[in-house]
């Protein structure tokens, strides 16, 4: 049966949000922190690791944009699917690059895709989580930038 959500549900869900998103950036900081105590040997499995989370998550960004574009009949419509999907291309490309320079072009790609969820989010009735996804970003593109100084 489908019931509409009480506020206590909501708010239980918000926090269940919230408590994933931060787990989700902590392969981001461990896998960072690893790439500088490995052994040398083991960077190139290290470093594509995190490159490999790191654009399945910058995927996972633009796949909100999908979402958005299938919920809401608005004037940015197109724009969110174009945007989505571009995002999913980039964050391939930076898997295929070397490593010392894909990780910052994933840390760039992270910024660039909260830049663009400062406009689009507002409009979709979201913009409640751009301060989750401030700190998100802060977070993953540092610890892509400090990986990539390892390599």
């Amino acid at each position: 049966m489908n019931q509409p959500m009480t506020s206590t549900t909501e708010h239980h869900n918000e926090e269940l949000i919230e408590r994933l998103a931060y787990a989700g950036g902590l392969p981001f900081v461990l896998l960072a922190i690893l790439l500088w105590l490995v052994d040398e040997e083991l960077h190139p499995f290290v470093s594509i690791a995190l490159a490999a989370y790191g654009a399945v998550i910058v995927s996972f960004l633009g796949g909100i944009h999908w979402g958005i574009a299938f919920i809401k009949n608005t004037e940015y419509q197109r724009l969110h699917l174009i945007w989505g999907i571009t995002l999913s291309m980039l964050a391939c490309l930076a898997v295929l690059m070397p490593a010392f320079s894909g990780l910052p072009f994933l840390g760039f790609l992270l910024i660039t895709a909260y830049l663009v969820d400062r406009k689009f989010y507002p409009n979709a009735g979201i913009k409640h989580w751009l301060t989750l996804r401030f700190r998100l970003t802060i977070i993953s593109s540092i610890a892509c930038f400090i990986a990539a100084g390892a390599t």
